[in-house]
């Protein structure tokens, strides 16, 4: 297995142990309780900022799992646009990053 397998899957492991957690936060906050209008306000946006960071992780994930799926293919540090090289140092800082700096510069315009 390759270096980036190794780092993708400790990735993947770390991301689904953090969403499982969020998840149970998630279950544990929204049981019954008594609470006045300002607990709910204060319940809403712990709700909120858990969704987003529920939201973020699974986006991580799905990028993880997209880039274990390129190194099978024997695509792994190939831009997915371009098809030029993924510079090391790119890689090694963004591991799942499907693109080459200049490309993602581009997407993010």
């Amino acid at each position: 297995m390759s270096s980036a397998s190794v780092v993708l899957r400790e990735k993947q492991s770390e991301l689904l142990a953090d969403l499982a957690r969020l998840k149970g936060e998630a279950r544990e906050a929204g049981a019954a309780q008594v609470r006045d209008i300002t607990d709910e306000a204060v319940a809403d946006e712990s709700s909120g900022g858990a969704l987003q960071e529920v939201t973020l992780e699974s986006k991580t994930l799905e990028q993880v799992e997209d880039a274990l799926q390129r190194v099978a293919d024997g695509t792994y540090g190939k831009c997915v646009i371009c098809g030029k090289p993924i510079p090391p140092a790119r890689l090694e800082a963004i591991p799942w990053t499907p693109y080459c700096i200049e490309d993602q510069e581009k997407l993010g315009r």
